[in-house]
């Protein structure tokens, strides 16, 4: 990569081709002589070596929200090909409050790359010299960043903030909005202290995924640090690092020649190598097979064919740049014995890009039933991004199952939906989608009775007019002012009135979260959540006479809530094909939107109501199940239900990392199912200092009879 006449390497994450750009954020402590509203603009130069680069920026800045306060883009012409490790960015503010003449508030500038040559990122708080013009000098006499002997606690809080933002730091909620508040309270104190503070200009550079280092080309632009005898740390940088050894390289094509294929099949492990091949067999999908592992497998490739296991490790030792190796790879997985349907999961991850191994996952999958495969049907839809084109072989496999099964093709179109808000991915989403309409759309209706494709697809489309007509009542029941009651009063009173149609429909309705048929709203039926955002529990009337309720909720971002319900059921699925039933209530979810979606509504009351109003769960269920033989005086049956699925939740909710269990988002029903809500904190994250990693509280344990039994 070649720019202005010397080489520039920028490692890991940089596409040079990019323009040079940075935001405006705001300015602090800044005084201007006219009383008029602000009026600032900012000149921006780019110096390269200390020589002025292409022509001056001068974007005119106007405040919104609080004074000085702006969040404004620029963008250079400049790419970032033509940067130097000298390159630095001139800034100049100017007041044109007065109408007259500009005055210069005062300039600053600041080097692009620190001194290890990487490319400064984030946000950086420029001190502004007073009345005078950015200097863009090699040096400079208007350095932005505050010398080191002259930086007190608020440089150094902002250091810090400036890691944190990066994510060089590690997010910790609870603790983070304690430092916060502990930094403004530190500020405020120093900005007491020092009346004559400097103004100064915070911007915010760039960031990208790795760290971007610029090095001339030809060696390596460290300068040999000098021996110490203080245990003082040296850093050393290797140009060569994470490049491939030439010398190994060719060591491995030689070991792996395919001219020993015909000695390999008859090759079998020792007793130590076999022990070897089971560890690796039995290492999880996300661990990376290092190089002697990757050779084991190789080596004994013909033998491991009989281990279906084995299969997914295998693939992973393969070199599929050598095209020799990669057929003779597709060869020997068309013979190996056929992997269950979770294996073919992992063949489908980002990892494997080879069209040949990606069919034969979906291969795989085609074995699987209705039910199993609605189990994975999110997964499989993400898949689709990590296809080579619009019409892969997963794609064609999801609409066909879906043209055979109006569940899978409601839920598959659910999916598709919410990922069209993708920008990266949408393309490829569009081009599912109207796949997945045409093929319904040519479906013939068949003697037996079965709709065709058109009826059939405009009874899912019916169920996007539902969730808009929702939206747009939660809108209106919002805007109602005062209690709980007034809102409930206006959610019927819109049920009955403006959205009467919605009381019975002309044609029944597909629920988007089962396979049940919807004739209408209950509007007395129906109400709202006592919360911030309102959401509506809808009773709905079902085709054989029965009723259905849903929870209905804009503002929020169901999709992890989605994801946990989704391993729970499949969870639930595999402890019952192994016959053990713990009872668990997988409620259905189903985000239809970022920021909306539908929940299964189950009848039942949080432990915090059923506390206040009955002092313990015993209590509680001795109401519904009394049996004066039975333990604690409740049914044996119903105790048994609660201590299986507290058993479960617990177990699950470990396993999963839940954060945020308090009294209120444990539920339990009238028969003893005792089950989880409300999954904003999950995979360790919890707003609570120091939360105990199983989720068992002392009401539950008291329950089953206390601690000592």
């Amino acid at each position: 990569m070649v720019g202005g006449g010397n080489e520039f390497r920028f490692f890991l994450s940089c596409d040079i081709s990019l323009p040079l750009a940075f935001r405006v954020l705001h300015a602090e402590h800044i005084l201007l002589t006219q009383q008029k509203a602000p009026e600032l603009f900012v000149e921006c130069k780019l110096y390269i070596d200390g020589i002025l680069f292409g022509l001056p920026v001068k974007t005119r800045l106007e405040p919104s929200g609080p004074m000085y306060c702006w969040n404004e883009l620029i963008t250079l012409s400049t790419k970032y090909r033509d940067l130097t490790s000298l390159s630095q960015l001139a800034f100049t503010v100017w007041d044109v409050s007065s109408g007259e003449e500009p005055e210069i508030v005062g300039g600053a500038t600041i080097f692009l790359f620190n001194s290890k040559r990487q490319l400064k990122t984030g946000r950086q708080k420029l001190r502004l010299w007073p009345k005078k013009e950015a200097d863009g000098g090699v040096p400079t006499t208007t350095p932005g960043k505050v010398p080191k002997n002259e930086r007190g606690e608020i440089e150094r809080l902002e250091r810090l903030v400036n890691k944190y933002e990066r994510g060089q730091i590690h997010h910790v909620d609870w603790l983070d909005r304690l430092a916060f508040s502990a930094m403004e309270k530190a500020k405020e104190k120093e900005c007491e202290r020092k009346a004559n503070l400097y103004p100064s200009l915070v911007v915010e550079l760039c960031s990208f995924e790795h760290r971007v280092v610029f090095q001339e080309s030809g060696a390596n632009f460290y300068i040999p640090a000098p021996v110490s005898l203080s245990n003082e740390l040296v850093t050393v940088w290797d140009p060569e690092l994470g490049r491939t050894n030439p010398s190994e390289h060719k060591q491995l094509k030689l070991a792996r020649s395919l001219t020993r294929g015909i000695v390999d099949r008859d090759l079998k492990p020792s007793s130590n190598e076999r022990k070897l091949l089971q560890t690796i067999i039995k290492l999880p999908p996300t661990r990376t097979l290092e190089v002697d592992e990757k050779q084991l497998v190789w080596k004994f490739r013909f033998s491991l064919m009989s281990e279906k296991k084995a299969l997914t490790k295998f693939v992973r030792s393969v070199d599929w740049s050598d095209n020799q190796e990669a057929k003779q790879a597709v060869e020997l997985i068309g013979k190996w014995e056929m992997i269950d349907v979770a294996d073919a999961l992992e063949l489908l991850s980002p990892d494997f890009e080879s069209d040949e191994v990606r069919g034969y996952a979906v291969s795989v999958l085609e074995r699987a039933d209705d039910e199993e495969l609605q189990c994975y049907l999110l997964q499989l839809v993400q898949a689709l991004r990590f296809e080579r084109s619009d019409k892969s072989c997963l794609a064609l496999f999801l609409v066909n199952r879906a043209l055979s099964n109006i569940e899978i093709a409601s839920f598959l179109r659910w999916y598709i939906l919410v990922e069209l808000h993708s920008p990266a991915y949408a393309r490829r989403y569009y081009g599912t989608y109207d796949m997945l309409e045409n093929s319904m759309m040519k479906l013939v209706g068949r003697e037996d009775g079965d709709e065709d494709g058109f009826r059939l697809w405009q009874s899912l489309t019916r169920q996007t007019d539902l969730t808009a007509q929702l939206c747009s009542i939660m809108k209106d029941v919002r805007n109602v002012r005062g209690s709980a009651e007034k809102k409930i009063e206006k959610l019927r009173q819109l049920l009955s009135g403006v959205f009467s149609e919605l009381t019975n429909f002309d044609e029944p309705i597909r629920s988007p979260l089962a396979p049940t048929l919807l004739t209408g709203v209950v509007p007395q039926e129906s109400s709202i959540f006592k919360s911030a955002l309102n959401p509506l529990r809808l009773t709905f009337k079902t085709a054989n006479g029965g009723t259905y309720k849903i929870i209905y909720k804009k503002g929020d971002d169901l999709r992890q809530d989605q994801l946990v319900i989704q391993t729970v059921s499949l969870m639930d699925r595999l402890l019952k094909l192994e016959n053990l039933d713990l009872h668990l209530t997988p409620y259905r979810v189903l985000a239809t939107g970022q920021d909306e979606g539908m929940l299964e509504f189950i009848p039942s009351s949080s432990l915090a109501q059923i506390l206040s109003e009955h002092r313990s769960i015993t209590s509680y269920l001795q109401k519904f199940h009394p049996d004066e033989d039975g333990p604690f005086g409740i049914t044996a049956q119903c105790l048994e239900t609660f201590i299986k699925s507290c058993a479960g939740y617990s177990v699950i909710t470990y396993i999963l990392g839940v954060g945020d269990r308090h009294l209120d988002n444990l539920l339990l029903t009238d028969d003893g199912r005792l089950f989880h809500v409300d999954f904003a904190f999950i995979l360790g994250r919890d707003p609570k200092p120091f939360p105990p990693p199983m989720k068992l509280c002392k009401e539950m344990v008291e329950a089953m009879g206390g601690a000592e039994r």
